[in-house]
């Protein structure tokens, strides 16, 4: 009896050798030039994307905290949402890459967990933070006269922790305790510990694509579509107002009124100059209203072609039981999602003038010294001056457009 077992475990394996070798001869003819360049391009796709995350979300933060005209109010929301942006690409990206490119999951199912509450948890944070900012913009240029009262360090501090305190309740208790899925998905769990799949029931697919998408989508449409209306009206105005502006000559002094800043608690009165007329400084306003509001179409523009996509599939899929959806059309509608961590600080940085110098003089200040060190003179004279700076300054009120900008004239101390 013992013969006829080994025997058999002999012809089994014999006949399991001969598929093996036929299945990797085959696929050593076919798959893997084709799996390679694929795999290669996966590979470069996903390491560009996370990599234009972190470092220029970083370059934002260092840029804010080298320069002192940029630590206002409103970018709070910008540092903000950069950390968010920088977590997503560390604590999201990283681990649906691995997951992506090794074609099965090769952790544990409590890093499975982790990873999914910090994916829902990083990528809500990040698309609150621009339903955030589109109010912000929204109280600057629709109502200039009630931001003062109603965006203050206060108010932004409580908007904040909202946003991380909403995003945090609804992912990691309800996946670490097991709500957010049914029964059937847990078990699968249980047998097959090498998969890593955020299937979620009901109620949960639609409480938490709300919440992370369709709630900040409106608000941020509705913010928009106020913002386009005003800078439609305002555009008319400019017209009407161009043709009775006085000219002045060109050594004449028509500028903004100028104040020095000092360093001691109290703000200093400005004195306005004669030639600055109510209807020039209104005119100035709404140029720069109108370039706010058109920063912020391409900013939301990029957020719902990123997130809609994949809003779409998570509420259709989690409501239809007999849809299926191919698995690299799962992992493309992730990574579109992601690249919009990656768009944010190339937005922000390219449409707005004080963030690209600022991101300018980091760059040159730590890479460019860092790499030549002593040899870098030139670098180091721009470090220099940048940090020997007298600023005249032009003051400009958060009632004309929700942020303190400041134009200066260098002079080196």
């Amino acid at each position: 009896m013992s013969l006829e077992v080994v025997e058999m475990m002999i012809d089994n394996e014999s006949m399991f050798n001969d598929t093996f070798l036929n299945n990797v001869s085959t696929s050593s003819l076919q798959d893997p030039p084709a799996s390679l360049i694929g795999f290669i391009l996966k590979t470069c796709a996903v390491i560009l994307i996370i990599f234009t995350a972190i470092f220029g979300n970083i370059l934002i933060i260092l840029s804010v905290y080298r320069h002192h005209k940029l630590r206002i109010t409103t970018n709070y929301f910008i540092v903000s949402l950069a950390c968010a942006d920088i977590l997503v690409a560390l604590f999201a990206m990283s681990f649906n890459a691995t997951n992506t490119l090794y074609g099965r999951w090769v952790f544990n199912q409590g890093v499975c967990d982790f990873w999914n509450s910090c994916d829902v948890l990083f990528s809500t944070a990040s698309i609150m933070h621009l339903c955030c900012i589109s109010v912000d913009r929204y109280y600057a240029i629709v109502k200039p006269f009630e931001y003062p009262n109603k965006i203050t360090s206060k108010s932004v501090a409580c908007m904040l922790a909202t946003v991380w305190l909403v995003s945090g309740l609804l992912s990691f208790i309800p996946i670490f305790s097991g709500w957010y899925t049914t029964n059937e998905h847990l078990l699968k769990r249980s047998i097959n510990p090498d998969v890593c799949e955020f299937v979620v029931n009901k109620p949960y697919a639609v409480v938490s694509s709300c919440i992370s998408f369709w709630v900040p989508c409106i608000i941020m449409i509705s913010a928009y579509i106020r913002i386009y209306f005003e800078a439609t009206k305002q555009e008319k105005m400019i017209c009407k107002s161009s043709n009775i502006i006085p000219q002045y000559p060109r050594n004449s002094t028509d500028t903004t009124a100028q104040m020095v800043v000092h360093t001691n608690h109290h703000r200093n009165s400005h004195v306005e100059d004669d030639h600055n007329t109510p209807t020039k400084r209104n005119i100035v306003k709404m140029k720069r209203e109108h370039k706010a509001a058109k920063t912020l179409g391409i900013i939301m523009g990029a957020f719902i072609l990123c997130w809609l996509p994949f809003f779409i599939w998570y509420l259709t899929v989690s409501l239809c039981d007999s849809c299926h959806t191919p698995e690299i059309v799962v992992d493309i509608l992730f990574w579109i999602g992601y690249f919009n961590s990656s768009l944010n600080p190339v937005i922000y940085a390219y449409f707005n003038t004080d963030f690209r110098e600022a991101m300018k003089g980091t760059i040159m200040s730590y890479f460019c010294c860092c790499v030549a060190s002593c040899r870098c003179n030139g670098c180091k004279k721009h470090y220099n001056q940048n940090n020997n700076i007298h600023f005249n300054c032009t003051y400009r009120s958060t009632q004309d457009i929700g942020l303190v900008e400041n134009k200066c004239s260098r002079g080196n101390i």
